[in-house]
């Protein structure tokens, strides 16, 4: 286990000392939810067009479930189960980190924002996949440039990434079947 945390440390370093000033407004605008907002009201105008006023009521329950149990999941790990500090924090890695995002919290295992933007791409892009053909891969890149944001700002190893990426890939796949299943019993009648 000391050799996986070791290499996941250089791994980071790496990864996070890639990064140029050219490039940091790029990474920061992604790595912030607030930006994404032109594109959730796209996904919920997509969701209304192809599911109707019931379907996109459904869709919205479904998605505050969705963000819900990633960010209370997420939580769990990060400061209760594993209590493991971030790279911005840590002793060793800290002072050769490019840190360039606004804050650092203090726990990391697992990151939030991959878990909730695969979450995201993939139930969208299950639900959504029958009437726009390339909507999953759209989505899919999306969520991993997302969840790249967070090793390039410096505030997650890439264990804590890909980890966060398989949780949400699980809960996303989840929330899609639940969403099949609430619009095939509540959904408008066609």
């Amino acid at each position: 286990m000391e050799e996986l945390i070791q290499l996941d440390k250089e791994l980071f370093l790496f990864l996070n000392n890639l990064g140029a000033s050219t490039w940091d407004g790029f990474w920061l605008f992604m790595t912030e939810k607030f930006y994404q907002i032109p594109l959730y009201l796209l996904l919920l105008f997509f969701f209304y067009k192809y599911f109707g006023i019931r379907g996109t009521m459904i869709t919205l329950v479904v998605v505050a479930l969705l963000i819900t149990a990633t960010d209370q999941l997420s939580n769990l790990f990060k400061n209760v189960l594993f209590m493991r500090p971030r790279p911005c924090r840590a002793d060793g890695v800290a002072e050769f980190t490019r840190f360039i995002a606004e804050r650092c919290g203090r726990h990391g295992y697992f990151s939030g924002h991959a878990a909730s933007s695969m979450a995201l791409a993939f139930f969208t892009g299950l639900a959504l996949q029958k009437h726009l053909k390339y909507i999953f891969p759209f989505m899919v890149v999306w969520a991993v440039i997302v969840s790249y944001s967070r090793i390039y700002v410096g505030v997650h190893y890439p264990g804590d990434v890909v980890t966060g990426m398989v949780v949400g890939i699980l809960l996303g796949v989840g929330a899609f079947k639940l969403h099949t299943f609430l619009v095939r019993k509540y959904g408008e009648v066609s």
